[in-house]
């Protein structure tokens, strides 16, 4: 909506436009509201908090909140409410928004609800509910991304492993490819998130520290140490060509960042792809881990003269 429109821009206060025009200068944004019923739990919204947009027993949409404020006047504008209808008089806007599918049984296990649990329309997700859900669904707000790289990406001939951030454990909720996105906001492919947090409990039960860190290249999937070194580990949704490719290249991408020097990469799919394939990720010194059972993982090891030679490439 152009909420500089004369429509809409005389219901706003000075501040309210300023604040609109700060995070939207192009005088458009995507606005939502709510209605007095809902003034608890929009208490305390702030930018960059994450809202799930709920119906047909799933989280259809994943959005980030913009601005947010009070107004009757403009919801009135933007939504005429019924006869005795409520106003929807706290208004936001969305700095992003993309689709999603994620089933009510899946998120109610994530929050710790019951399994039988209905959401009303719209959820905001803030603190340890927040984490939790961000955690399991790999869900990052562009604001996060924002603020956890501007530290990060160095000039270009500055490209190096200096520009490298380890994510805490509560933070391994982001990625760069297989996500649903319009802007900056990142949702993960349900399947992928899932493979990722299945295996990332195997690794777990053998002892091994599992994080993930930021890059000038992206966010890594798994960051695992151990005493025989460091692993990184990139995570499709499907063994298809195109996805080993994909995992193939940000390895690449990812591995001269590697905080401790990758002494393995380590591609992760739900089957096995095919042979043509596993040699390929093979040649590049990697190994193809695919999921034969419930945390049941089987891996093809890359030849160790193609893991020696490409390691060299890898630490540079």
């Amino acid at each position: 909506m152009d909420f500089t429109d004369s429509r809409y821009a005389e219901a706003l206060t000075t501040e309210q436009r300023a604040m609109l025009l700060d995070l939207h200068p192009e005088g458009k944004a995507r606005f939502w509201g709510a209605t007095p019923s809902h003034d608890g739990k929009m208490q305390g919204v702030a930018t960059g908090d994450v809202v799930l947009f709920t119906g047909e027993n799933r989280v259809r949409a994943v959005g980030e909140v913009g601005v947010i404020f009070r107004n009757q006047e403009l919801a009135d504008r933007l939504w005429p409410p019924s006869v005795d209808g409520k106003s929807w008089h706290t208004v936001y806007t969305l700095l992003d928004l993309a689709d999603a599918a994620i089933p009510y049984a899946d998120l109610n296990m994530a929050i710790g609800y019951r399994p039988a649990h209905n959401f009303p329309g719209q959820m905001v997700l803030r603190d340890d509910k927040a984490r939790s859900v961000l955690e399991e669904f790999m869900i990052t707000p562009g604001t996060e991304w924002d603020r956890e790289t501007r530290d990060v990406v160095p000039p270009f001939d500055e490209y190096s492993r200096q520009a490298t951030r380890i994510a805490a454990l509560e933070e391994q909720r982001t990625r760069r490819t297989s996500y649903g996105r319009s802007g900056r906001l990142i949702v993960v492919n349900r399947r992928e998130s899932s493979l990722v947090s299945e295996f990332k409990q195997r690794l777990l039960a053998e002892g091994r520290t599992v994080a993930r860190f930021y890059c000038p290249g992206g966010i890594s999937d798994l960051y695992v140490t151990d005493g025989s070194g460091a692993e990184l580990i990139e995570a499709k949704s499907n063994s298809g060509h195109r996805y080993v490719r994909q995992a193939l290249g940000q390895l690449l991408d990812y591995a001269p960042h590697s905080p401790q020097g990758a002494d393995r990469l380590s591609a992760l799919f739900p089957d096995r792809p095919a042979t043509g394939d596993v040699a390929l990720l093979h040649r590049y010194g990697i190994d193809c881990v695919h999921r034969v059972g419930q945390r049941e993982f089987e891996r093809s090891p890359a030849p160790e003269g193609c893991r020696d030679l490409m390691r060299q490439i890898w630490s540079r």
